[in-house]
């Protein structure tokens, strides 16, 4: 068994309220959830209108499925023009 782990750190520019934000992120975590076998988890700056940290984990069989995953939830991060991706750390565990 092989986990694979992704934290993003993002900032949210437009984002006036902790609505906004939320907004972004619900989106973000449900597209995330319904396009790859994921569990997305808020993880910190919580209490911060225009900043977020998240943590996108993946279990499987082997090592390739695993970064092959981890790959398509950094360019699904990437690609996203809502907020500012501001750090993208993997690691495999």
């Amino acid at each position: 068994m092989v986990i694979g782990l992704v934290e993003v750190s993002i900032s949210i520019p437009h984002a006036r309220s902790l609505k906004d934000k939320r907004a972004v992120l619900r989106s973000l975590k449900d597209r995330a959830v319904g396009r790859m076998n994921v569990s997305v988890a808020e993880v910190g700056d919580q209490d911060l209108w225009q900043r977020a940290r998240f943590a996108f984990v993946t279990v499987a069989a082997t090592r390739e499925v695993v970064e092959r995953r981890m790959a398509e939830i950094s360019a699904f991060v990437r690609g996203d023009p809502r907020y500012v991706l501001l750090d993208l750390a993997t690691s495999l565990l």
